[in-house]
């Protein structure tokens, strides 16, 4: 009696064995991670008739697609969007909250990626990723293998290919419109690799917009390539930048500029995954794909169609709030300066007066509300304090060294406007709807509707490669 319990517990037990080891996924040895700048599910969809058979049709019919994706704050531009993706957390964590912010030292605004102290390669252009806060997926792969993973970010845009590279990359590449080549930064090497030479040598030719994503696809294969990744057991990854970005220009037809832009997306998923698939093996690479999550949309008369529609002067708004504490306070300079929807005010002058910041917050809070145009005002304090459950997309993105001690939100339909820098948007809350893509790696094909925020796609990674999550990343990894 005791042999047979033992036997039918061994039976079990190696059972259960079986069917665990046919859920573990096994580790691929490239990741191919790409980020595609303003990409639509709309429009993938619309366009779907024209499509080849090995492109998006082939990663919605045999990846895992999760349809309804989103990201955990908002506002979102390309930079803050791809560092979004390869950290795992949000600008309130590593603190890239757009393309460009207010420095509050100096007043003057910079660009997320600019470094003096590093010169480029084959540019003029001073880059690093040091104003990333925290590690990226990258990173980790890099400290996890002591170095030994090949590491690489390439995209059109020096923004996009820095920040998805992030501090540990072997390079990041992005295409120089001046020098009409491929270029880099000396953050990452002195000299630029024989292949990146090579290919420039044979591949000098400036390249428009419609382009684009075909020189993506050709250096992407050659870095592939050139360096032998996905060739051992030591995972390497690739980080791509591909654009589907739609200009309404009154002078084009944006109709068949989206139809030519999907239509080519289209043929360059299929050479890229074809072609590192036969050289990697099916089963040894992992696609992960998904969009930067916000959309140019077109610019439309509302007034014209008795939409209501007016413009909010920031600047005046500035003014006009320096004046009223002035006249609770004293005469004086409360406000500092302004950026986009953001009010800095003047702290030191604060502190030397002894005031309360507290006490001037809520009341500039409360003299903003009551202007035509504003929606709704944020605080240093509510976004840091009161907000502190995450839950706000606003809080997510609000980093404190970067952003305003006022945060104006816009009436939707109304235009913010800067007379002094020019600084303009018009306030919408439209959603733009896109996917998050595994394809390869032995995935199974399935769609997925559960809503799904894109920090989860950091922790997805890292899991299929046994490594780390970026360090300031505290989401759960996604389930394919």
């Amino acid at each position: 009696m005791i042999r047979k319990y033992i036997t039918a517990t061994f039976l079990a037990l190696a059972s259960g064995n079986a069917i665990y080891s046919q859920v573990i996924m096994p580790k691929p040895r490239l990741v191919i991670n790409i980020a595609i700048d303003q990409l639509r599910s709309d429009y993938i969809e619309a366009i779907s008739p024209r499509y080849g058979e090995n492109g998006f049709k082939k990663l919605y019919k045999m990846g895992v697609v999760y349809t309804d994706a989103h990201y955990s704050f908002s506002p979102i531009d390309r930079a803050s969007a791809i560092t979004a993706i390869a950290t795992g957390t949000s600008p309130y964590n590593n603190s890239i909250t757009g393309f460009q912010w207010l420095d509050k030292s100096t007043l003057i605004p910079v660009c997320c990626i600019d470094d003096k102290s590093c010169e480029g390669v084959f540019t003029n252009e001073c880059s690093s990723p040091n104003n990333i806060a925290t590690s990226t997926i990258n990173d980790e792969l890099k400290v996890t293998s002591d170095g030994k993973a090949i590491v690489y970010s390439i995209a059109t845009q020096r923004d996009a290919a820095i920040l998805a590279g992030g501090h540990a990359a072997d390079g990041a590449i992005w295409y120089n419109e001046g020098n009409k080549c491929w270029c880099s930064s000396k953050y990452y090497f002195k000299k630029a690799p024989n292949w990146l030479e090579t290919y420039n040598l044979l591949n000098v030719k400036e390249f428009s917009n419609n382009d684009a994503n075909s020189n993506i696809t050709s250096i992407a294969l050659q870095c592939v390539n050139a360096n032998n990744m996905g060739m051992d057991d030591i995972p390497d990854m690739l980080s791509l930048t591909y654009d589907a970005t739609i200009t309404y220009d009154n002078d084009k037809d944006s109709q068949s500029q989206i139809v030519n832009t999907y239509v080519q997306l289209d043929k360059e998923l299929d050479r890229l995954t074809t072609a590192i698939e036969q050289k990697v093996g099916k089963g040894n690479v992992l696609f992960v794909i998904t969009s930067t999550g916000y959309s140019n949309l077109k610019e439309y008369d509302y007034a014209k169609f008795n939409v209501p529609s007016k413009t909010l002067y920031i600047n005046r708004t500035a003014n006009l709030l320096n004046m009223y504490l002035g006249a609770i306070y004293g005469m004086d300079k409360y406000v500092e300066s302004c950026f986009y929807n953001q009010i800095f005010l003047n702290i030191p002058q604060i502190d030397q007066k002894k005031l309360s910041l507290s006490e001037i917050l809520t009341r500039a809070q409360t003299f903003l509300i009551q202007i035509a145009g504003v929606k709704n005002v944020y605080t240093s304090k509510d976004l840091l304090i009161l907000l502190d459950n995450g839950s706000s997309t606003l809080r997510n993105w609000y980093n404190a060294d970067r952003c305003g001690d006022l945060i104006l939100e816009v009436t939707p339909g109304w235009k913010l406007l800067n007379e002094d820098n020019l600084q303009q948007y018009t306030s919408r809350e439209t959603l733009t709807t896109f996917p998050i893509i595994f394809y390869g790696g032995g995935i199974i094909g399935k769609s997925i509707n559960t809503p799904v925020t894109t920090d989860r796609i950091a922790p997805t990674i890292a899991k299929a490669i046994r490594i780390r999550a970026p360090n300031g990343c505290s989401k759960s990894p996604l389930d394919y």
